[in-house]
Order: C-alpha cells, then structure tokens, then sequence
C-alpha cells in the first residue's frame, strides 16, 4: 500500500495513532500560514483535535507524485470555522516515514 493510500485510511479511520505511526521521530511540520516548524510532539493535539471533528472535511483528495522520498498531494478541506481552502501538501519521506510536511493554502470562498 502506497504512504498516500495509509494517510488516506487513517484519515477515513480517524485513527490518529496510526497516523503518528507514518511519521518519522524527527518528524516537522511547517505551518504555512505562519512558517512556524511544528515537533511530532507538537503537532500530534493539533492532530487529535482535527481528526476528533467532524466539521474536518476532506472535499478531494489526489496524489499528485509519489516515491520512495517525496508524496505530493492535493486537498479541497472544508475547516470547523467555516473555511474553505486548495491545499497542496508536501511530504519528504526518508525509509517510509514522513519526516517532514509543508503545505500551502488558498482561501476559497
């Protein structure tokens, strides 16, 4: 099974432990709203509460590219506050974990 295809069967599980079990120790994510770099261990509440909310949605999903060191994804998310955005995701992954994650965001309305 492709990474994509785990993230995407932890996301429609809402199981968050199997989704921290894909991420690398050294794990960072970066923020684009603010490019603040965020630790696994920092980020794993910020996971718990996404994925505990139904009022997450994932609109579409597709992968873009994927191999063995980089997946590239594409998102329409429908956020809790009422938002909408175009998400692109990039993972860099090293043996199978992904070790760290940017996106970047438009707004739609």
């Amino acid at each position: 099974m492709s990474l994509f295809d785990k993230i995407n069967q932890t996301n429609d599980d809402r199981d968050v432990d199997a989704y921290l079990e894909l991420l690398h120790d050294d794990y960072v994510f970066v923020r684009h709203q603010t490019g603040m770099e965020m630790t696994k261990a920092d980020w794993e509440p910020a996971m718990r509460t996404m994925m505990a909310s139904d009022a997450l949605k994932v609109e579409t999903n597709r992968c873009i590219y994927e191999n063995d060191d980089i997946l590239v994804a594409h998102q329409v998310m429908s956020f809790p506050d009422g938002t909408r955005e175009a998400v692109m995701i990039v993972h860099t992954v090293v043996d199978g974990k992904i070790t760290r994650t940017e996106t970047g965001a438009t707004p739609l309305s």
